[in-house]
């Protein structure tokens, strides 16, 4: 019992106490549960809604929620143990929480009508949490998002033009500007204000080749996913549903990692 316990705590529990970042053990483990999560509600979904522009455009409220709530505890508004609650992975959890009754109760008032009354409280709460941070914090590092939203916005254009015919559409470049956006905000924190990458692989790649790396090869892997994405005859809702994912992945770290530097938090 020892053994499991101090396995437990060495590769589980101190990396969210201490705030040691991922290990290869924990990585496995969450990645597996978020793709059980993700096929399970995939399932759901599919059943009672098209999972199309809208469903994604409405999710950004609460992708931003989650990021700016993090950030309230990197800022040290909390402590523990409440404050593990909103580090991740759990992070995911408790927007999950919120987010998803809030979803099922809008498909059942609403109907195909659901994605206003549902962003619009994603809406209310982040700017309700944004607020609090503006109110309670001083802006260190102003350029981090502007940087990092202009450099994006130029990558996904380039994609956009050197893309086939087939990944031209808003939710692909969407796609690829969250990674972008994800990957620049690293690169800026780790050059420029000393800060240090949480992620294994990112870590990896980070110290072997430097931070620049990490938007260069954030580029090409979902180049790559994205043309397998959309020149295959894959269901329309699935796809959208992938991209859905990935720019949660991408664009939920990046705002996190964005707006901790604005305050320097």
């Amino acid at each position: 019992m020892n053994s499991l316990w101090n396995f437990i705590k060495e590769y589980y529990i101190d990396s969210i106490v201490y705030k040691e970042g991922y290990n290869p053990v924990n990585t496995l483990t969450w990645a597996l549960l978020l793709i059980l999560a993700v096929v399970l509600i995939y399932k759901f979904l599919e059943r009672r809604i098209d999972i199309d522009r809208k469903f994604v455009y409405a999710n950004i409220p609460y992708i931003l929620l989650g990021s700016s709530v993090r950030v309230v505890e990197d800022a040290g508004f909390l402590t523990p143990p409440l404050s593990y609650i909103f580090m991740s992975p759990f992070i995911y959890m408790l927007i999950f929480a919120l987010a998803f009754p809030t979803l099922v109760i809008s498909i059942k008032m609403f109907g195909e009508r659901y994605y206003k009354p549902y962003s619009a409280v994603g809406l209310v709460l982040s700017f309700g949490v944004l607020a609090l941070l503006f109110a309670n914090l001083s802006i260190i590092n102003w350029w981090v998002i502007p940087a990092g939203l202009a450099l994006s916005a130029v990558i996904a254009s380039m994609f956009f033009a050197i893309s086939p015919k087939p990944m031209r559409n808003d939710l692909s470049v969407l796609t690829m500007f969250s990674h972008m956006f994800d990957g620049f905000e690293t690169y800026f924190g780790i050059t420029y204000l000393g800060y240090w990458e949480l992620h294994v692989l990112p870590r990896f790649l980070i110290e072997k080749f430097g931070a620049i790396s990490l938007p260069v090869v954030k580029f090409l892997v979902f180049f790559a996913i994205l043309y397998l994405l959309d020149t295959t005859d894959e269901d329309e809702k699935l796809k959208n549903y992938i991209k859905f994912v990935l720019i949660v992945l991408g664009l939920a770290p990046g705002l996190r990692d964005g707006i901790r530097m604005l305050f320097a938090t």
